[in-house]
């Protein structure tokens, strides 16, 4: 029989037919007392528990320095940390059993918003953490106590979710470790995300932003949370296209049309910025997580254009679409036509890229995991369709690399 904090040996085969004799007892595994003590007295004065379990030593963050606890095992390394994570179990949630398991799934999701956070940062559980870092309650002060007990790049970029720790102090801080170990992040929807989360307002430097740009030039996915998060505002300028001067005076009067307004912000230099750096990317992807995130950029910025949430899983069923909306005279662009009759190819091109997310490819990358030129060639008839619209858009003739 099994209990916290301490192990009964299984009873002894021989006598187990014969109730009156009595069990054979080993002796029982527990913490020292010494151990013991020196625990209690860490736990009732630390906010935040880690273990070191190859030097044996159980941290305590404290208002002061940080506290310690060398233990003193008297069984198996393994078996002596078990206790000690049952006695902070204990101790944290009146439970011996830590972490549950099962919850895991969906603390990862961020589902931790009615429980009591603090307590789990007492258990010395990676996965407890984790749950605190997603969790829709995660104050600044939270946040501190996380990284003081498990400073990686996945905690931060959970963290950086929040905006109360972006605007927090720990924003800054999260997001200057973030950016030294984007060299090292080897997965590219990584390190997209972290790009994304970095370039919140205020979290980096305008110097270390041009930095990260130009390790684009080297893996253009670097673009991507460029184009997440800044799109109007990316550090390779371009021109605006020719016309967008008249344009602009063709639609004076259409100042609150949001298909007027989408229209002059990708005629603007910053939308051809937009679309430039976007056929970069497509043009030379060499990862599914790149196309997608690619993809879905395009479908945020062009949003504005969407009466509905519905999705095309072939570039021919969305062209057909956009056909029946076009020969419907789609009211919603019927002011910016009146105005500007030559307008209707830039309509069409804008309301192709406003629907091509990532449920074009879905189909086609459920059935490869092809990467590189292979990938490229698989995707051809979605890109192909989107790069042209593009192009259009920039007032330029389709180039297919």
């Amino acid at each position: 029989m099994q209990t916290a904090g301490q192990f009964q040996l299984p009873p002894n085969p021989a006598t187990m037919h014969d109730s009156t004799v009595p069990q054979a007892i080993g002796p029982l595994m527990e913490l020292r007392a010494e151990d013991t003590l020196k625990l209690n007295v860490l736990l009732a004065n630390a906010q935040a528990i880690r273990i070191n379990e190859q030097t044996m030593c159980v941290y305590g963050m404290t208002d002061g320095d940080d506290a310690r606890v060398e233990l003193s095992p008297n069984c198996p390394p393994e078996k002596y940390l078990r206790l000690v994570r049952e006695m902070l179990s204990t101790n944290a949630l009146g439970s011996p059993r830590g972490y549950p398991v099962y919850l895991r799934r969906w603390t990862r999701m961020g589902d931790m918003r009615n429980k009591r956070l603090e307590p789990l940062l007492m258990l010395a559980e990676d996965e407890a953490v984790i749950a605190v870092a997603r969790a829709a309650g995660l104050t600044d002060e939270l946040a501190a106590r996380i990284w003081w007990t498990l400073p990686t790049a996945e905690v931060g970029r959970y963290m950086l979710e929040h905006p109360g720790v972006v605007h927090g102090v720990m924003g800054p801080i999260l997001a200057a470790y973030l950016t030294e170990y984007l060299p090292f992040e080897e997965v590219p929807a990584n390190l997209i995300n972290t790009v994304r989360l970095i370039l919140q307002p205020g979290l980096i430097s305008d110097a270390q932003r041009r930095e990260i740009w130009r390790r684009g030039a080297q893996k253009n996915h670097y673009y991507v949370g460029f184009l997440q998060t800044m799109p109007d505002d990316l550090p390779d300028p371009q021109p605006a296209r020719a016309d967008y001067q008249s344009v602009t005076g063709a639609l004076r009067a259409l100042t609150d049309d949001p298909v007027a307004k989408q229209l002059l912000r990708v005629l603007s230099a910053p939308g051809q910025a937009f679309l430039h750096t976007c056929e970069r990317v497509l043009c030379k992807s060499l990862d599914q997580d790149v196309v997608v995130e690619l993809l879905d950029a395009m479908y945020h910025y062009f949003a504005p254009l969407r009466t509905d949430d519905r999705e095309f899983d072939s570039v021919t069923e969305l062209e057909q679409y956009i056909d029946r909306v076009v020969q419907a005279h789609d009211p919603r662009g019927a002011p910016v036509r009146r105005s500007l009759p030559e307008s209707a190819t830039d309509l069409r091109d804008m309301l192709l890229l406003a629907h091509s997310g990532e449920p074009l490819v879905r189909p086609i990358f459920a059935r490869t995991d092809a990467i590189g030129s292979l990938m490229r060639k698989k995707i051809a008839p979605v890109t192909n369709a989107v790069l042209a619209a593009s192009a259009r858009l920039r007032g330029k003739s389709l180039s297919l690399p």
